[in-house]
């Protein structure tokens, strides 16, 4: 679009310093927002914690698309846990936009980190199980990867439903991908 050409025209280093003048603007706007307070959005309202967090969600997945486009590939660092964080707490708004009740139950979330570590979320002894890689699991509700090429496993019905209709973003159900539209090697062959 217009937009885009305009910023795309920019000198490299005039664009890179005014997206960092920018992105300082926000974190002072959105620090001083009083506790508690929800701010408006076009999901549910969420807390400057959560919009912070939504907008690393959005700026990590579509720095996604753009390594798609370009063949590249991206290294996983320690960062991924706000977008899988985001993911975990998401998962009842995922549901609600298929028009699904929520589950009742807490569902247990373990995620083996870039580093090695493993990330967890919830009750050790919850039925309602999601386990795999932490890069996987943000590629899935993200929907930048189709789940059948993911290393990210559910046990249970409810989490079983979850996974496949996970979401992490604002706005109505996306379409997803289509299973091998792009290599990844998440999934064990």
């Amino acid at each position: 679009d217009d937009g885009a050409r305009a910023w795309a025209a920019e000198p490299a280093p005039q664009l890179l310093e005014t997206w960092r003048a920018g992105r300082a603007r926000l974190v002072e706007a959105l620090a001083g927002v009083e506790p508690g307070r929800k701010l408006d959005w076009f999901g549910p309202p969420m807390s400057a914690a959560s919009m912070a967090t939504a907008r690393l969600m959005e700026t990590w997945a579509h720095g996604q698309d753009i390594a798609d486009a370009l063949g590249a590939t991206r290294v996983a660092t320690h960062r991924l846990r706000h977008v899988a964080h985001l993911g975990v707490r998401t998962r009842n708004f995922a549901f609600g936009l298929h028009e699904l009740p929520p589950p009742a139950e807490e569902f247990r979330v373990e995620l083996r980190a870039p580093g090695g570590e493993t990330w967890t979320w919830g009750p050790e002894d919850a039925a309602q199980r999601v386990t795999g890689s932490a890069l996987d699991f943000c590629l899935l509700v993200t929907q930048r990867r189709h789940l059948d090429d993911l290393d990210v496993t559910a046990t249970g019905g409810d989490a079983q439903k979850w996974i496949a209709i996970a979401q992490a973003f604002a706005g109505p159900p996306g379409p997803g991908r289509e299973a091998g539209q792009f290599q990844h090697t998440g999934k064990a062959s």
